[in-house]
């Protein structure tokens, strides 16, 4: 699905503030510290709560070889002016013409619009780079802040049900957005750059 240069760890985008890179084994302790906090898991799918120990290792490995295999991509987000510190993750998976878009930010980043840049800046790429034609997300209904990050990157409700979410124990309320590559986009961010430096600097 993803084409070869995502495929590489030395792939990187970098927008105003942040770096977009692949996740690395020094970021295992960040990743667990912050995405073990209960307000980042309880709105998710996908992350345990209490954060297993250790358990951030795995995922990055994980993370990594589904990279390299071009099956997802996963990039770990850091600010520009300390590349190697993890704050949080946006991830694109899927196949054919459809992907699904997740992501996690570290509590003390909230309010900053941080999360809206990344997510504008890797789906301009995306569209440029990949044969995708509809991006999906869900949102947990009382995440407002994550749904203000999707608007603001374009996405429309396309209405609400539940979403599977194993972390959680079953499923999860959630509000189903989507964007459309034919959707045009006012307003938006200054566009990523791609970068072949080491994501470690």
């Amino acid at each position: 699905m993803f084409p070869d240069y995502f495929r590489d760890d030395v792939f990187r985008l970098e927008t105003q503030r942040l770096w977009l890179r692949w996740p690395t084994a020094a970021d295992a302790a960040n990743i667990e510290k912050l995405a073990g906090e209960r307000e980042i898991a309880e709105f998710t799918a996908r992350i345990p709560h209490p954060y297993p120990r250790g358990g951030a290792e795995g995922f990055v490995l994980a993370a990594r070889k589904a990279n390299s295999d071009g099956a997802a991509l996963h990039l770990a987000l850091a600010l520009r002016q300390k590349p190697g510190v993890a704050i949080g993750m946006v991830s694109l998976e899927g196949a054919g013409d459809t992907l699904e878009l997740g992501y996690w930010l570290g509590r003390m980043y909230w309010g900053s619009g941080l999360m809206s840049e990344a997510v504008a800046g890797l789906l301009d790429f995306v569209w440029l780079a990949t044969d995708a034609e509809r991006i999906e997300a869900a949102a947990a209904l009382p995440n407002l802040r994550s749904q203000r990050a999707l608007e603001r990157a374009g996405f429309v409700t396309v209405g609400e049900g539940l979403v599977d979410a194993p972390a959680r124990g079953g499923a999860l309320p959630a509000r189903r957005f989507e964007l459309l590559r034919s959707t045009p986009r006012f307003g938006a961010l200054p566009g990523p750059r791609l970068s072949s430096c080491c994501a470690g600097g």
